[in-house]
This record gives C-alpha cells, sequence and structure tokens, in this order.
C-alpha cells in the first residue's frame, strides 16, 4: 500500500480530486489558470475578512512603543519609565495572546469556527475601549501603567486568539493550489498594521505640534489615546461579517455524508465485532446459549450508556469503526482524540517543528522589534535631543523608516514565491539568512556607519518576513489535519508569543549586562537553531492533511481487518 505522504506528494491530481468529494476543500474560486498571486473579488472579501485580526495585532502591539515614549512626558516628566513596568506593559499583549490561541484554539475545533469566529475581535473591541479610559489625571504614574497592561492583557487574548481562527477559516476555504497564497496575504496585513501605526503616528503629532510647542507637553495624554482609538475603525468594520460568516461548505458536507453512511457502516461494524467474538468465544470454550445470556443481563446497562453517549458525544473518534475515515478527517475534534493523534511520533514532530520554529523565530524577530529603540539610536532617530515634540516626531519617522524598508517588501516576496519555492525552502534560507545578518550586525555593531547599519537592518528585516515570520504561520494551517488544525496552530502560535515574551522581559535587562552584540549573539544562535528544527517538517505545497490522515485511518482500518480474521482462522 502506498503511504499516504508518498500519495500526496507523487499525484497532485488525485490528491486535489480526491479532496473534492467528500472532504473537498471549499474553494473561494476555481483553479483558473491564472497566477495564484492574483485575487478574485470572493478571495479579497475573504482576505478583508480575516486579514484585519492581523492588521489590529500589529498595529495594537508596534503602537505600544511610541504610546509608552509618550507616556514618559505625561506621567514622569520626560524621563524614562520604571524598566519593570515598561517590560510588563509592553509584555502584556502577549501574555494574553498565549492565553487567547489555546483557547481560541480549542475552542474553534471543538465547537466549529462560526460559533467562535468574531468573539476574538469583540475582546479586541472591548479592551481597546477600556485602555482609552487609563485616568492619567487621577492614578500614580505607576498605577496608570498597571491599569494599561491589564486591560492589553486582555487585548492580547484576543489578538491571540484571531492567529487560530483566521488561518482555520481561510484554510477552510482556500483553493489548494492558492493555499500558502492566500495565508501570506493575509499574514502580511502585519507589515501594513505596522506601517500604518507609524504613519498615523506621524500624522497625529502633526497635528498637535503648535499645541506641544507652546508648552503644553499634557497634550501627549490626547496623541496616545487618539493613535490607540484609531484600530476601533477596521475592528467594527469587519466585527458584522465575522460573526456572521456561514461554515465553510468542507465542513457541512462532511455533516451530511456522516448521517448517510452511520446506518451502513454501524451494520459493518457489528458484522466485524460479531465474527471477533466468536473466535474469541470459541478458544475460551463458551458456547452461545451462555453468550447469549450474558448479552441480555447487560442490554439495560448498555441502552443507558448508549443514550449518555449520544447526548455528550459530538461525533465519532479517530479510531471508532462505525464512523467513514471520509467523515472522520473533518468531524468537531476533543481534546482526548487530539493527545491520541500527536501521540503517534509521526504528527509529534511535526507538532515540535512548528512549535520550536515559531518560538525561536519570535525570540529574535520580537527582541528587535519591540525595543527598535536600540535600532533607531544606530541611525540617528533615536529623539534624543530636542523639544518633545520633536523627540516624538523623530522616534515615529524612524519606525516608519524600517517598516517600510524590511517588512512590506519582505511579506510580498513571499506572496509572490510560497506556490514556486514552498515553504520549507523559504523558511530555511530565511533563518539562516536573518543569522548571517544577525551575526554582522553583533560582530561590528559599533563599527558600522549609519548607511551600513540601515542597509544590514533592511536586509534582515527582509528575510524575516521573506522567511520564518511568514512560514511559521502558514505552516501549521497546512501542515495539520482540519479537526485538529486550530488548536495545534494555536499551540505553536502560543509556543511564538512565549518567546516574545521572554524577549520583551529580557532584552533591555541583557543589554545593559552584558551588552547589545551579545544579545544579537544569542539571536543568530535562535536563528540557526530555527534553521535546524525546519527540517523536521514535510513540505506543504500541494499537500492534502485530510487526505493524508483519511489513509491513515484506511490503513488502520485495514490491519484491525487482518489481525480479525487471523483470530477468527486460529
Amino acid at each position: 500500500m502506498t503511504p499516504p505522504a508518498e500519495l500526496a506528494k507523487s499525484d497532485p491530481k488525485s490528491v486535489t480530486e480526491s479532496v473534492r468529494n467528500p472532504t473537498a476543500l471549499e474553494e473561494v474560486d476555481g483553479d483558473n489558470g491564472r497566477p495564484a498571486f492574483m485575487l478574485t473579488k470572493t478571495e479579497i472579501k475573504l482576505l478583508g475578512i480575516a486579514g484585519i485580526g492581523f492588521f489590529l495585532d500589529a498595529y495594537d502591539l508596534f503602537i505600544i512603543n511610541p504610546v509608552s515614549t509618550m507616556l514618559q512626558y505625561r506621567l514622569y516628566g520626560g524621563n524614562h519609565l520604571p524598566t519593570n513596568l515598561e517590560g510588563f506593559m509592553k509584555a502584556g499583549a502577549n501574555i494574553g495572546s498565549v492565553l487567547g490561541q489555546f483557547a481560541f484554539g480549542y475552542a474553534a475545533d471543538a465547537f466549529g469556527r462560526k460559533a467562535v469566529y468574531g468573539k476574538e475581535l469583540m475582546l479586541i473591541i472591548i479592551a481597546t475601549i477600556l485602555s482609552l479610559t487609563v485616568p492619567t489625571g487621577s492614578l500614580s504614574p505607576d498605577n496608570c501603567l498597571i491599569y494599561l497592561a491589564v486591560f492589553r492583557i486582555l487585548l492580547g487574548i484576543g489578538v491571540g486568539g484571531d492567529y487560530p481562527m483566521s488561518a482555520s477559516i481561510t484554510t477552510d476555504r482556500a483553493n489548494l493550489r492558492k493555499r500558502g497564497t492566500m495565508l501570506s496575504y493575509i499574514f502580511s496585513n502585519q507589515g501594513w498594521g505596522s506601517f500604518v501605526g507609524s504613519l498615523a503616528t506621524v500624522i497625529v503629532l502633526l497635528a498637535y505640534k503648535k499645541t506641544m510647542e507652546a508648552g503644553n507637553v499634557s497634550r501627549v495624554d490626547g496623541v496616545w489615546r487618539i493613535l490607540i482609538g484609531i484600530s476601533l475603525v477596521p475592528a467594527f468594520g469587519t466585527l458584522y461579517q465575522r460573526l456572521t460568516l456561514p461554515e465553510s461548505t468542507r465542513f457541512k458536507n462532511s455533516q451530511k455524508h456522516h448521517h448517510h453512511h452511520d446506518a451502513e457502516a454501524q451494520n459493518d461494524d457489528d458484522d466485524l465485532k460479531k465474527t471477533q467474538r466468536a473466535a474469541e468465544d470459541s478458544q475460551a470454550g463458551i458456547t452461545a446459549e451462555k453468550r447469549a445470556q450474558d448479552e441480555d443481563k447487560k442490554s439495560v446497562d448498555c441502552d443507558s450508556a448508549e443514550v449518555e453517549e449520544s447526548e455528550s458525544s459530538e461525533g465519532p473518534s479517530i479510531d471508532d469503526p462505525t464512523a467513514e475515515p471520509e467523515t472522520l478527517v473533518k468531524k468537531k475534534a476533543h481534546f482526548k482524540e487530539f493527545v491520541q493523534y500527536f501521540s503517534e511520533w509521526e504528527h509529534a514532530k511535526m507538532l515540535i517543528g512548528t512549535c520550536m520554529c515559531w518560538f525561536l523565530l519570535d525570540v529574535a524577530f520580537y527582541g528587535i522589534n519591540l525595543n527598535q529603540n536600540v535600532v533607531l539610536q544606530q541611525i540617528g532617530y533615536d529623539g534624543t535631543d530636542g523639544s518633545p515634540w520633536e523627540r516624538l516626531f523623530k522616534v515615529s519617522t524612524g519606525n516608519m523608516i524600517i517598516t517600510a524598508l524590511g517588512f512590506v517588501p519582505g511579506y510580498y516576496a513571499t506572496i509572490l514565491t510560497i506556490e514556486i519555492l514552498g515553504r520549507k525552502f523559504i523558511q530555511l534560507q530565511g533563518f539562516l539568512a536573518a543569522a548571517l545578518f544577525l551575526a554582522i550586525l553583533a560582530a561590528k555593531f559599533h563599527e558600522l556607519n549609519k548607511a551600513s547599519f540601515i542597509v544590514c537592518f533592511a536586509f534582515l528585516q527582509f528575510f524575516f518576513n521573506f522567511g520564518a515570520n511568514s512560514t511559521t504561520y502558514c505552516y501549521p494551517a497546512e501542515v495539520f489535519p482540519t479537526r485538529f488544525r486550530a488548536f495545534a496552530h494555536g499551540i505553536s502560535a502560543a509556543a511564538g508569543k512565549a518567546g516574545a515574551i521572554i524577549s520583551a522581559l529580557a532584552f533591555n535587562t541583557l543589554s545593559k549586562k552584558i551588552g547589545t552584540p551579545a544579545v544579537l549573539w544569542i539571536f543568530f544562535a535562535c536563528c540557526v537553531a530555527g534553521a535546524f528544527f525546519t527540517l523536521l517538517l514535510p513540505e506543504v505545497k500541494g499537500r492534502d492533511p485530510d487526505l493524508i490522515l483519511m489513509e491513515e485511518i484506511k490503513a488502520r482500518r485495514e490491519k484491525l481487518a487482518a489481525e480479525a480474521k487471523g483470530i477468527q482462522g486460529a
């Protein structure tokens, strides 16, 4: 029998045809022969609904840098924020993200996408509104930071929940040929969120220029509230579409198929069980009459157990021989089945690979991007001189330059090439190229002139995004089957956010103790290790994990049937 993984790779046409009935991906657009990066109106609509979450993710996570600078002037007279409170405030959204990724990932698999989708955006809206209510005029400066950090944790839960939800929603609907491109398009909104955050800061500061330069520095209180409040516009704009988005055709077809085959599958299962029981009774010397008496005695208990099971179960388990394999691959998953599936090394190593790659990537990526003041200082945009307004404006301009140079181009390089080069190649070369530029920055940190540093840092950002920052999001959405996809994606994303939290809390402390170049060498090691863990992952271009799971279930059934025949023959 051809192994499932080889079947999926060797015959792409059979994969595409086999997933159409009844395991088809719900295609938002047919294979019309156009390049994968050319989207239809339907795909653009899906992109808008799912992509806004990543726009808000980047906007809310990266806007905290200029906001924290503004709070220095509003709360501490221009002095630095307390180190511990600054770290807690910056890490708050990432702490919440870990909780959201676990919770929403499990809920999406257990209850269905439609039942959960949109709730994470409601949390983002509520947390954003609460963040705007920080009473800077009545609470002490330290308590104001704690107040803001607490609601940023709530914000993070919503942002984290969007990772597995949007990935699953998109993958369930995407054409197999364009699946990676659609996921990359959605994730690229992270770059635009960061860019718009910097641009909005520049525009709002320009509006407040006269007021602040007239000596009313406290008016910066209005600037940071406006910046946080801007994110409510796209959030409210897509909330209704998320809450009313129907369940995917892929999932609904599996439900219909399940009811159609239940009776036939039950009869086949009964025959198999009777054959096995007869062989076992023959070996044990149990007569048919004795067996009949035992069955009559247990009938009441069995009926009660069946009723209880029907009330508590959402569907068959993977090892349930009464269900068709085509149905099982789409059924809602339970935690026990999740553990059972990933207890096999072939499946566990993929989860280890996605988790470790995302963790190591985010240690380096967020370590740099949540502490861009070090980079801004090197390129002369750290805002160390001039009036408060001039300092804030220079920092915001520097952030926009960094984003435009590396963030956005890297994302679109991934979009254009992901269906050609494949995910594994892009992730490997991204990790290794990022490691190269981190090594250059670490070795020559104090020797590079401004132009050289900007070029090197821009290439670093480019290969983060034309590399592991994009593919670590795509991989868990494509490598795991539908019934485990959202929870596995949530776990992988949570591992990434754990890396981001470590960087946010440890970067400043380590930089002061061992120096920034030494910290960059740590990031270099993380990228090299990320390339190693990438080797655990298969190439997922043109690969349908549901087909592979279905073949695995069929192979397991055939093995059990062969064992039953062996018992009967004995």
